[in-house]
């Protein structure tokens, strides 16, 4: 019945119209490697109270199966069909709103891409642009706030590696690991393409360094408002470390002896490739930390009741305070 007054006109419009007057739709698109799932599984663990508050939390489980993927155009998909998924999409979040739904909590690190297209790329998501603006389009400029959590290059990288070769892939070789370390596209360049897609939205970024260990503070600045969240202290989908990566390679007939000796954290990188993909990062936190050139906020946890802002425009000392503020993973 819902679904056909939103497809009619104009009674749809105005069902439409309403609902997203008393709706906010937040998109939290990842990236992956940045404590995610964690963040993911502490909202499920609180869906009542999250409702009390008017808030709607949608994780992976929602979007995956037939809410997001048709959005963006693919192999066999044709124009008709992206367009149907799109109408889809706005009638789940109508639906949500016209529910009692004040803020809408879409997350799902894949809205960016993905580790496989990444590594293909040799690049942090080239496609982000892109697919955000489909997303966008989509919900008709609905969208109220993107929160996109950023990581250092050197463990970015070198997580999703670690992911990839538990899951089967190969070990990379050294002219990959090379191209990594030298790619110039950094997380300045993903933030100014999802800005740009997404214009009508507030864009926040979380340091990954300093935030991963707060699922609960995380879901207050996506919806905007304290929440009854207890503090999360789940470590999901963690990264194997060089003691299961030997194990997973033996398992399926390989070599463990192509990994490094020793135990801990695998960090396949040289040290002059870490410096590099270090140097990056830098230079990218410190465009963050200066403004963003207006296109984003950048947000560090600091202390109870208080969060960290981006400093005035013309604050442009290198040094950020998220890097001795706050608590660790």
């Amino acid at each position: 019945m819902m679904a056909a007054a939103l497809n009619s006109q104009p009674m749809g419009a105005a069902l439409f119209a309403k609902a997203r007057r008393a709706l906010d739709i937040v998109l939290h698109i990842g990236a992956h490697r940045t404590a995610t799932t964690s963040l993911q599984r502490l909202a499920r663990d609180h869906v009542a109270g999250l409702a009390g508050q008017g808030v709607t939390f949608w994780g992976p489980q929602v979007t995956r199966p037939n809410l997001l993927p048709g959005v963006q155009p693919g192999r066999g998909r044709s124009a008709a069909m992206t367009r149907r998924a799109a109408g889809r999409l706005r009638l789940k979040c109508a639906q949500a709103g016209l529910g009692g739904t004040q803020v809408l909590i879409l997350s799902d690190e894949n809205m960016l891409g993905t580790p496989q297209g990444n590594l293909t790329a040799q690049a942090l998501y080239p496609a982000a642009g892109e697919r955000l603006a489909r997303i966008s389009a989509a919900l008709r400029g609905q969208v109220r706030r993107v929160v996109l959590s950023v990581r250092g290059q050197e463990a970015y990288w070198s997580s999703v590696l670690a992911m990839m070769v538990a899951r089967g892939h190969n070990v990379p070789r050294a002219r990959v690991l090379q191209a990594l370390a030298d790619a110039r596209r950094g997380w300045r360049d993903v933030v100014t393409d999802v800005a740009c897609a997404v214009p009508e939205a507030e864009l926040i970024i979380l340091p990954h360094e300093s935030t991963a260990g707060l699922p609960e503070w995380r879901l207050q600045v996506m919806a905007g408002r304290p929440l009854p969240v207890s503090a999360g202290r789940i470590w999901a989908h963690r990264a194997p470390d060089l003691t299961a990566l030997r194990r997973h390679l033996a398992a399926r007939g390989q070599n463990p002896a192509i990994l490094p000796m020793g135990e801990g954290r695998w960090t396949p990188f040289t040290a002059g490739q870490s410096a590099a993909l270090r140097e990056t990062y830098a230079d990218d936190l410190h465009w963050m930390t200066a403004g963003a050139d207006g296109l984003a906020q950048l947000k560090t946890w600091t202390a109870p009741g208080k969060t960290g802002q981006t400093p005035h425009s013309g604050t442009k000392t290198r040094g950020h305070d998220h890097e001795q503020q706050g608590r660790m993973a």
